[in-house]
């Protein structure tokens, strides 16, 4: 539904200048007053809408249109994408998503992006906004010390997981082959997310220097197939560089046994990076450190914002151990810059890849100053305890079977009967997910594991509370009830 504000028609630039793009104070007060009307009537309504929208091709093929020559208006623009486009996806942003890993969107971030896009300083080098890049450094010392690395640690934000495990994968090349880069093998096991391979290639490690591991029956890399694979392809003359670990895979929550796998490492002198995109941000809180055993140990850690801090889409961090191993990757000049300055003060066009960037630290800053570390860390750790709670009480419904129950927030189940076949029960495995959606509370994902399609529960979103965990047990308990009941079960 509209907002009241919305109504009134936004004042668009001066037309009698056809080659100025500047806006009044007045128009653009207007333009930020119909848009924040939307958002906050958003905001307020999102633990009613559907937890996803029906996208569609026909749609989709409809919205190509080439760029317009004149101006366009911003109420119908705000109409279609508050009304028609941004409802038909899934709504990611809900209490009731428990699909994928949940990224909550937390409102102090949106405050920290309208002050950096509007006033647009430039923070890809320290010298041309010192203090602003400080508070970025600031807060990747916070990252660190949650996470207990040693002070010797450096660290770069990055848009996602993906591109920080790219980071950490050509650290470790340029720190352990150098030149040789065809005789790499990198280490992984077969649930590791899927930019880890696509790293390896982007970094010239080809899919044969590629290995993924078997797991154990907790959906954690088994450390003796990794010390076989270790010793076998030393054998063959090639070279072992990098093992990447889990902390908390993708498909399943599981957490690799690091402190195995950091003692290998060290004694084999691989590199140990940590996949801690979903998971590493439970060590903020001390009493599930125990959970993690073995992270502070890694060379590299990659650590997503926008799903354990309840960030927007696009935050993604990488921790260093060896700070001087990051830099030595990325650091550079050129006539047109300045002198580095002061060494002890971090400069980010020093530890990756861009120049020219956003300022994601400031999403960061201004999220932890606002609420408080003490008020984060208890936010975290509830969405434990609520996994916790879903786990417990959807594995006593009859027909399911818990595949992986959850180290952190995230679990895994299937349907099964006596008698039943495995092509059955993925078919009611899949439909049970299908069912669940239809009811539009909650939404889970699947994934498929070994042949074995799994329904997947993950809380994280900040806006799941226990109302919404009382709501999937529910709707699980239902649908499964529903499906039996059709099977003869």
């Amino acid at each position: 539904m509209r907002c009241a504000a919305a109504v009134n028609a936004v004042p668009m630039m001066d037309e009698h200048d056809p080659t100025s793009l500047e806006l009044s104070t007045d128009q653009m007060r207007s333009m930020f007053d119909a848009t924040i009307a939307r958002v906050l009537d958003h905001l307020a309504h999102v633990g009613e809408q559907p937890s996803t929208g029906d996208v569609t091709d026909v749609l989709c093929r409809s919205l190509r249109e080439p760029a317009p020559e004149g101006p366009t208006p911003l109420e119908p623009m705000l109409d279609a994408f508050f009304e028609e486009w941004m409802p038909r996806s899934l709504t990611t942003n809900g209490p009731g998503y428990l699909a994928y890993v949940p990224g909550g969107g937390i409102f102090p971030a949106a405050i920290a992006d309208l002050l950096s896009n509007t006033t647009n300083r430039f923070t890809g080098a320290r010298f041309a906004a010192p203090a602003l890049v400080q508070l970025e450094a600031n807060v990747l010392d916070w990252l660190r010390e949650w996470m207990s690395f040693p002070v010797t640690t450096r660290g770069v934000f990055t848009t996602g997981g993906s591109m920080a495990t790219f980071n950490a994968v050509v650290c470790a090349r340029e720190r352990l082959l150098g030149a040789d880069i065809r005789r790499g093998v990198l280490y992984t096991s077969s649930q590791a997310h899927h930019s880890v391979k696509k790293s390896a290639r982007l970094a010239g490690i080809l899919g044969d220097r590629v290995r993924a591991l078997p797991i154990d029956d907790l959906y954690r890399l088994r450390v003796e197939a990794l010390e076989q694979a270790i010793a076998h392809d030393r054998a063959e003359g090639l070279t072992p560089f990098l093992v990447v670990s889990s902390a908390g895979t993708t498909n399943t929550g599981a957490v690799d046994p690091l402190e195995a796998i950091a003692d290998l490492c060290a004694r084999e002198g691989l590199w140990h990076h940590v996949d801690g995109a979903y998971g590493a941000f439970f060590h903020a809180c001390p009493e599930l450190r125990p959970l993690l055993a073995g992270l502070p140990r890694a060379d590299s850690l990659t650590l997503d914002p926008h799903k354990g801090l309840f960030l927007p889409y696009g935050t993604g961090a990488l921790l260093v151990r060896d700070g001087a191993a990051l830099r030595a990757v990325h650091s550079s000049t050129a006539d047109y810059l300045p002198d580095r300055g002061a060494e002890d003060l971090y400069d980010p066009s020093e530890f990756g890849p861009d120049l020219s960037r956003g300022f994601p630290g400031l999403r960061v800053w201004l999220t932890i100053k606002t609420f408080g570390a003490a008020r984060i860390r208890a936010a975290i750790a509830e969405k434990r305890a609520l996994a916790l709670d879903a786990a417990d009480r959807i594995s006593r419904i009859p027909g399911v079977v818990m595949a992986a129950r959850p180290q952190l927030s995230l679990f895994a189940f299937y349907l099964a009967w006596p008698g039943s076949t495995r092509e059955e029960e993925n078919r009611a495995t899949r439909e049970l997910l299908d069912r669940i959606a239809k009811r539009g509370r909650v939404l889970l994902t699947g994934c498929s594991s070994d042949g074995r399609c799994l329904a997947r529960v993950c809380v994280l979103s900040f806006r799941t509370r226990q109302a919404q965990i009382d709501a999937c047990v529910e709707d699980v308990a239902a649908e499964v009830r529903a499906i039996r009941a059709r099977v003869g079960r």
